[in-house]
């Protein structure tokens, strides 16, 4: 049987998106079932302790997560999975092996220094975030509480990437729906009270986290007999392959951070603002948070495809990967642009008391400002994976790094901080930052791709 050209661009497209599913949708529903803990947290929270409960946990779990996905959700971990990803597309299995091993010693030594230091300094920390007295003795018993689930919740964080760069993005999914039930059953029964169980409101919350925290750790471990290679922490330290690994981690914890921290120091420029705009301003963030959730998936399988792609050697086939990766995550999250903009005040209402009008109104239009950000966010995202899965973590981060510190941040800290405009100045800046930085990373993208494809040829 003959094929036109035609044809077999088409067959060779509906194979890329065919691959790229098989990796990316277990990575968006481990995602997903992430933020839908944070908003269903949210939602009880707030049907309990109203805006300043939701004022309390929002800030601790900002605080707390932030610095977790610096360090280790988007640092270590995504520096495990391009590294792998590459060693298991050269067929090194070996090599795999012993850089798994090496970032497992490194990742238990950040998880002990992140969980003591939070435990520790929990009050001290809220108090520099702006954390307001009538909030204050609740979050830092939240946080607190929180801790005792943290080590083991990064410990399987860096699991995770060691799994991703084996293409294995289906057992963090198992391991996030294990922790979903846990989570969600422990947070209904605890912080009303239900069944027997005692009425521990904010408290029940953060206990319904920790031990969900500590269940998905478990999970995770006990499935690392399913990787191609054995670990053990007995291995003995390689100096060589850990400075590897440093080298890729920094820059890309960097660039989590540039857009982390700026994001954090945002929300403490909002909390100037009074309750009413922050919890107006997290709920939004938490229901905008489900659409790019898609695009972190995507954006987890970009980088893993375009690592053993490149160990392959076939540029062409990783720019392939990066291409379509970008393209359907921007229509799925085109597509939640637009329920955004159509049924925001609803979706608001979900989350909050219904005699909490003001906040409705103020979250509904935060949220159709965000509607606009959907798909800069969505190509951004996808396209510092490909880069990452190159080996490339340096242009991600200064591309964020300049449009965080050096175009959003001043333009917060005029309108937000020192003049106290809306709310909606917060969402119309970060749309600005998404649509500059996208621009920039296609340029970038396209630029090192071509040179790679040109060089091997």
């Amino acid at each position: 049987m003959f094929f036109t050209d035609k044809e077999l661009r088409r067959n060779k497209m509906l194979k890329y998106i065919k691959e790229i599913l098989k990796v990316a949708l277990p990575a968006v529903g481990e995602m997903v079932l992430y933020m839908l803990i944070w908003i269903f947290d949210t939602m009880m929270v707030g049907h309990y302790g109203g805006k300043l409960g939701v004022s309390a946990v929002s800030l601790s779990s900002e605080l707390i997560y932030t610095f977790i996905n610096i360090l280790m959700g988007m640092g270590l971990s995504i520096a495990m999975t391009s590294i792998i990803a590459r060693a298991m597309g050269n067929k090194n299995t070996s090599l795999g092996k012993s850089y798994a091993n090496q970032g497992i010693k490194i990742g238990i030594i950040i998880s002990v220094i992140v969980t003591l230091t939070f435990f520790i300094f929990a009050e001290k920390i809220l108090k520099i975030a702006n954390a307001g007295e009538e909030i204050l003795e609740t979050a830092v018993a939240y946080m607190r509480i929180c801790c005792s689930g943290m080590f083991f919740y990064m410990c399987a964080n860096m699991l995770n990437g060691i799994f991703r760069g084996c293409k294995d993005t289906r057992t963090p999914l198992y391991g996030a729906i294990v922790m979903n039930i846990v989570n969600l059953t422990f947070d209904y029964l605890l912080i009303f009270g239900r069944y027997g169980f005692p009425e521990l409101g904010i408290r029940g919350a953060a206990v319904a986290t920790a031990g969900a925290q500590i269940c998905y750790f478990i999970f995770i471990f006990s499935r690392i007999k399913k990787l191609p290679f054995k670990l053990s922490l007995s291995e003995k330290i390689n100096t060589k392959e850990i400075k590897n690994i440093i080298k890729l981690t920094i820059p890309s914890a960097m660039q989590e951070g540039a857009s982390s921290i700026s994001r954090l120091l945002g929300v403490m420029m909002v909390m100037t603002l009074g309750s009413l705009s922050f919890s107006a301003n997290q709920i939004a963030i938490t229901i905008e948070s489900v659409s790019f959730m898609p695009g972190w998936g995507f954006a987890v399988a970009c980088t893993a495809l375009v690592g053993h792609s490149v160990g392959e050697r076939d540029f062409k086939k990783a720019k392939s990967y990066a291409d379509v990766s970008a393209l359907l995550s921007a229509i799925i999250m085109g597509f939640f642009s637009i329920i955004f903009l159509f049924f925001s005040k609803e979706l608001v209402s979900l989350f909050i008391k219904k005699g909490e009008i003001e906040v409705i109104q103020l979250g509904s239009m935060c949220l159709m400002i965000g509607a606009a950000q959907q798909i800069p966010m969505a190509i951004d995202m996808v396209l510092a994976g490909a880069l990452k899965g190159s080996g490339d973590t340096k242009t991600p981060f200064k591309i964020a790094f300049f449009c965080n510190w050096i175009v959003r941040l001043p333009l917060m800290f005029y309108f937000i901080y020192l003049k106290k405009m809306s709310i909606t100045y917060f969402w119309v800046i970060t749309s600005i930052q998404w649509y500059l930085e996208s621009m920039i990373l296609i340029y970038k993208y396209r630029k090192k791709f071509k040179a790679m494809i040109k060089k091997s040829n």
